[in-house]
């Protein structure tokens, strides 16, 4: 894997980490995690900057939300149920994050990206629930600024042993959301706490 993930990074550098990520988010099974953990891996080395690739993930991951979001405000659920077989969402996963989204919704855009399948689904659902694109906005392009640079980072302190971070995804994923949604809600409300001192 190593070796793929290296030719692939050194071949399409940031423009194939954008592309990647855009694609991914749609629905393309591709290994998102663990291409920004080896990203990250690659920055230790020198071989990508940390900036670069923070912003060209960021994009890529923003891109693919945005173009979610817009089909599901245009084409709605029936599209998604039609086509969601062949990019790998499940009815099942379709009916819970309708319910998850019913009931957190901006939250759910903020801290989905730690969440496989939930990921792809949610800004299609921000898109059919006709959520305001600034609030859409605001909560996913954090979330996506928020996932990217935690495994980057993940990535890059661990540089050898950054596929570690996979096995323990599997192994501790409910304790991993944990603590990033408690990261994701600590970055939230610092933001509101700054905004009400200006404001104030």
């Amino acid at each position: 894997m190593e070796q793929h993930l290296d030719l692939f990074v050194m071949k399409y550098g940031y423009v194939g980490i954008f592309f990647a990520l855009a694609l991914g988010v749609l629905g393309i099974p591709i290994p998102d995690e663990v291409l920004m953990t080896y990203a990250g891996y690659a920055v230790s080395r020198g071989v990508l900057n940390m900036p670069y690739t923070i912003l060209s993930a960021f994009l890529g991951a923003s891109a693919g939300i945005t173009i979610s979001y817009f089909i599901g405000l245009k084409w709605g659920l029936p599209l998604l149920i039609k086509v969601g077989p062949y990019i790998h969402i499940s009815p099942k996963k379709i009916e819970a994050t309708q319910k998850l989204f019913a009931r957190y919704g901006s939250y759910l855009l903020l801290v989905g990206y730690f969440l496989p399948g939930i990921r792809h689904i949610s800004a299609y659902l921000a898109g059919i629930s006709s959520m305001d694109y600034r609030r859409f906005a605001g909560f996913s392009y954090a979330g996506a600024l928020i996932w990217s640079m935690t495994f980057l980072l993940l990535g890059k302190a661990l540089q050898k042993e950054w596929f570690k971070v996979v096995v323990y995804i599997r192994h501790y994923g409910i304790t991993f959301l944990l603590v990033a949604a408690a990261l994701a809600l600590a970055a939230y409300l610092l933001v509101k706490w700054r905004q009400n001192i200006r404001s104030g």
